[in-house]
């Protein structure tokens, strides 16, 4: 698939290992930096969905929200998913046939009030599914720029694979190509974050560290086994 991201926040937080690695199946590889694990809660729109190749978009414009964590699998480092959110039921149901993410349904606006982006998302919940939440109002606070080696900012976002793994405990990766994120230094105005406790997931009671991108252009691969 071919998609545009636009109006990304990254917002990330870290997490001790410890208590992460009993939500990342084995046998993915939980990353640290600077002796922590970090989780991300990152909303943003998908625009410009299509098929590889194929000119025609698909119509599919909605916002997607996902908390995620950092692993390795082999000599790959990646991206793990524990949640993802999206406004599009089509999306949804695709993206859990296909490419076997843990995707939910949820009742999103995305609204842009000057340099500002107002984001509010409610998990549409099963009897199975957690309260999933977020509300909140961001912008950029400076000039964008690709992270440096080395940096924690690398670190976060120039990952180019995703992973999954089955019941089976086969990984399935999905390759993501885009050129490097172009970061802004970010602001935030956090009223409601639910999403990571819906995961099982205890953020830590500090502000977490923001970035911004405006616009980033992918496109991925289908799911393969990795080895």
């Amino acid at each position: 698939m071919a998609q545009t991201w636009t109006d990304l926040l990254l917002a990330h937080w870290p997490v001790p290992a410890e208590r992460l690695r009993p939500l990342v199946p084995e046998p993915l590889v939980l990353e640290e930096f600077d002796g922590s694990a970090w989780v991300g809660v990152v909303p943003f729109r998908i625009t410009g969905l299509r098929a590889r190749g194929v000119p025609e978009a698909l119509g599919l414009d909605f916002p997607e929200l996902n908390v995620r964590t950092y692993v390795r699998f082999g000599e790959r480092p990646g991206v793990y998913f524990f949640s993802l959110d999206a406004g599009s039921r089509l999306a949804v149901w695709g993206a859990r046939t296909f490419f076997r993410l843990p995707y939910h349904r949820a009742e999103m606006d995305v609204a842009l009030e000057g340099e500002w982006v107002r984001y509010r998302s409610r998990r549409c919940m099963s009897e199975r599914e957690a309260s999933a939440a977020f509300r909140a109002r961001y912008r950029p606070t400076g000039p964008a720029a690709p992270a440096a080696p080395g940096t924690l900012e690398y670190f976060l976002t120039e990952r180019y694979c995703l992973f999954t793994v089955l019941r089976s405990r086969r990984v399935l990766r999905v390759d993501i190509d885009h050129v490097p994120w172009p970061l802004q230094p970010a602001e935030a105005e956090i009223e409601t974050n639910t999403m990571a406790a819906a995961s099982g997931i205890a953020l830590p009671d500090r502000p977490p560290l923001l970035h911004f991108a405006r616009r980033l252009q992918v496109v991925n691969g289908p799911p393969v086994r990795a080895s």
